[in-house]
């Protein structure tokens, strides 16, 4: 996790070509649901940004944790 802020870091992971590593996941496999908040960095977001966009835009996610105690479980 992060030092400061205690939240595991994510972010996508690409291939050669420079395109997204895409995988098929089976439903029985997923546990839970994750609630991801986009790092920000520095600069400024431009005005026309839409909520679609959000996983384009940003380029690392922190795992909120804190979002309910089903999270903190399964996270922590």
């Amino acid at each position: 996790p992060d030092e400061d802020i205690g939240m595991w870091i994510i972010q996508p992971d690409f291939n050669a070509d420079g395109r997204w590593e895409l995988e098929v996941i089976h439903l029985d496999c997923i546990l839970h649901g994750a609630h991801l908040i986009p790092v920000y960095g520095h600069d400024r977001l431009p005005m026309d940004i839409q909520h679609a966009d959000s996983l384009n835009i940003f380029q690392a996610y922190y795992v909120n944790k804190y979002i309910d105690h089903h999270a903190f479980e399964v996270t922590f």
